[in-house]
């Protein structure tokens, strides 16, 4: 099974991606995970990668669809993958489709997890981290103990800048400008399914499952 998840932050991607690994035994594979471990073994593309990536700046496409393939076709992609954060163009995508095709594969859907942006807003302004161990906690869903403090270290929580309301929303603002053009190239091609983000992990699964069986 080869999938693409798409959706914007506090969508709950990753959550139905890692309950989709557990599902087909497939990788679950983030851009973020990919270009660290590309610089971590010190791979020619990773190299450049990282040369960007420490300067704050985006990878160029070419570079980063230079590790995807690398990637997909390491051994345990022989069955398929889960993507998450890639692609995020409509280049990238017809590469993605290209890349596939070279392997004599394609994709067998696109996710398309959508919430609506004040639920967006609720799940990601109340996030906290710690600043010693990086352990996540939630106000809400996951509260720590005491309000200011990390239940695993007893460090210090805090809130992430772009994790404040008027910054989520201006976030979201943008990402649904870029998305667009991604989410009508995958629609045009009929391989796009809309997935209702309310509701529990489960019940948002079992959509998943349907849209998929």
């Amino acid at each position: 099974m080869r999938i693409v998840m798409i959706g914007p932050p506090g969508a709950g991607k990753g959550t139905q991606a890692k309950l989709l690994q557990q599902r087909f035994h497939v990788p679950q594979i983030s851009t973020g995970d990919m270009l660290r471990e590309a610089e971590r073994r010190d791979t020619p593309l990773g190299r450049i990668a990282g040369h960007f990536m420490s300067e704050g700046r985006l990878v160029p496409d070419d570079v980063v669809i230079g590790i995807v393939d690398d990637r997909l076709r390491a051994p345990d992609c022989g069955r398929g993958f889960i993507l998450d954060g890639f692609p995020r163009t409509v280049a990238q995508a017809e590469a993605l489709d290209r890349l596939l095709a070279e392997q004599g594969s394609a994709l067998d859907a696109v996710l398309l997890i959508e919430v609506p942006d004040r639920e967006i807003v609720r799940r990601l302004s109340g996030r906290l981290v710690c600043r010693s161990c990086g352990a996540p906690f939630h106000r809400e869903f996951d509260p720590p103990s005491r309000p200011d403090r990390c239940d695993r270290c007893g460090g210090e929580l805090y809130q992430r800048e772009d994790d404040q309301a008027d910054r989520i929303a201006t976030r979201l603002a943008v990402l649904a400008r870029e998305i667009a053009p991604l989410t009508e190239y995958y629609r045009s091609t009929g391989r796009l399914a809309d997935i209702a983000g309310l509701g529990s992990q489960a019940e948002v699964f079992s959509r998943v499952e349907a849209a998929l069986a």
